[in-house]
């Protein structure tokens, strides 16, 4: 029997739903790899993937889409990983540069440059000094790990999913598991049992990273991360594509 290709995010967010399909039989049953959140979602676009956890503004791309797992990469308030960095207010910004790495984070920050915070920098795609503008009033969006330590090192910081909070009242979906086409739904019942042994044993893996002196990752994965799709959730993940459709 062909294995069911699954395709994650290779993040520090992802890695108790990547300790718990480790330490499952369900590896016997799949082809998994670590991908960036764009090439993750190429995957499923170019259907070189059957399953990923995808950035959820993605799903605009697939003509066929479906949430096929109980977990997400979510937030109820700040997540501490996805921001908005600038050395000046964000509505005196009149540039931003997009993350290359990110497809819903970036349209995060358009949704609430737009219908938020109401204005409208110039929004720039691979910028040459992207991360590190010398223009004043150039900021810039960054997702993951590459965003730890850094909230102390300028002095305007906009937590993407706290600011999501603030205007909607809402949690915020950034990836879900995504199939582009029927999943057997004895894998996906394995499947998610194998998720959940991961985040019910993330004090283990703690133990098994790299300690960061500038970044508390036990506060990260036990507290600011919210894994459950809830039905809230999946409200939020509804508007969102909404709100992205009227960009």
């Amino acid at each position: 029997m062909r294995k069911i290709r699954i395709s994650a995010v290779s993040y520090t967010n992802t890695k108790p739903f990547l300790y718990g399909l480790q330490r499952s039989a369900i590896m016997d049953r799949i082809d998994l790899s670590l991908d960036m959140p764009s090439d993750c979602a190429q995957k499923l676009i170019d259907d070189e993937a059957d399953i990923g956890l995808i950035p959820v503004a993605a799903t605009l791309s697939l003509p066929q889409w479906e949430i096929v797992s109980a977990y997400c990469i979510g937030a109820v308030g700040p997540v501490n990983s996805v921001f908005i960095f600038s050395n000046c207010d964000i509505r005196e910004a009149t540039r931003v540069q997009l993350d290359p790495q990110s497809r819903s984070s970036n349209n995060l920050a358009k949704v609430l440059l737009k219908n938020y915070w109401k204005v409208t920098p110039e929004l720039m795609i691979d910028a040459a000094d992207y991360a590190a503008p010398t223009d004043e009033r150039t900021a810039f969006v960054q997702i993951g790990d590459r965003t730890f330590g850094k909230t102390d090192k300028y002095p305007f910081v906009y937590d993407l999913a706290e600011e999501w909070q603030k205007f909607t009242g809402l949690p915020m979906v950034f990836a879900a598991w995504i199939a582009n086409k029927p999943i057997p739904d004895d894998f996906m019942e394995e499947f998610d049992k194998a998720l959940k042994y991961g985040l019910d044993h993330r004090k283990e893996l703690l133990q098994e990273l790299p300690k960061r002196i500038d970044f508390d990752l036990e506060d990260y994965l036990m507290h600011r991360l919210d894994f459950d799709l809830t039905e809230d959730k999946k409200k939020a993940l509804h508007l969102f594509l909404d709100y992205i459709k009227a960009l």
